[in-house]
């Protein structure tokens, strides 16, 4: 009967870069989309955010509609964890709404503008919406 060799242990030595570095604040901040167009406004304040036909619209104005929107919502009663449906085509609004419903911890169901109404309607009950966003442009749909 052969004897069994032991297992090998692996050892894996601190690289000198990675020792002492435990994530704080001052070595480590996640980039998310919110804290992108947050610190963009702030950093970028007049930048071009969004090019839309001859509309321009920059980054603080961007930040604070995407506010507004949030705000708006809270008011409705929307809260963290809650559905807000939007039916919208892919313009400003539309990028407002996937900066704006995140801010409350919301969840975006963005709904194919191009589905018929059995199809949303099935949409919107399924995904349990509290509140649907749309353009006049889908009314007929909608209704």
């Amino acid at each position: 009967m052969a004897a069994k060799r032991p297992a090998r242990k692996t050892v894996t030595k601190a690289k000198p870069y990675e020792t002492g570095l435990e994530r704080v604040a001052a070595n480590y901040q996640p980039l998310t989309p919110l804290s992108f167009l947050e610190r963009a406004a702030r950093v970028f304040p007049g930048h071009t955010a969004i090019i839309h036909g001859k509309q321009r619209t920059d980054y603080a104005a961007f930040y604070a509609r995407s506010r507004r929107l949030a705000s708006a919502l809270a008011k409705q009663g929307i809260k963290k964890g809650d559905t807000v449906a939007v039916m919208l085509a892919n313009t400003p609004p539309m990028l407002e709404a996937h900066y704006g419903v995140p801010m409350l911890g919301a969840v975006l169901n963005a709904l194919n503008t191009r589905l018929d109404a059995g199809a949303i309607a099935f949409m919107l009950e399924h995904g349990g919406a509290k509140i649907l966003i749309t353009d006049r442009e889908f009314s007929a749909t909608v209704a």
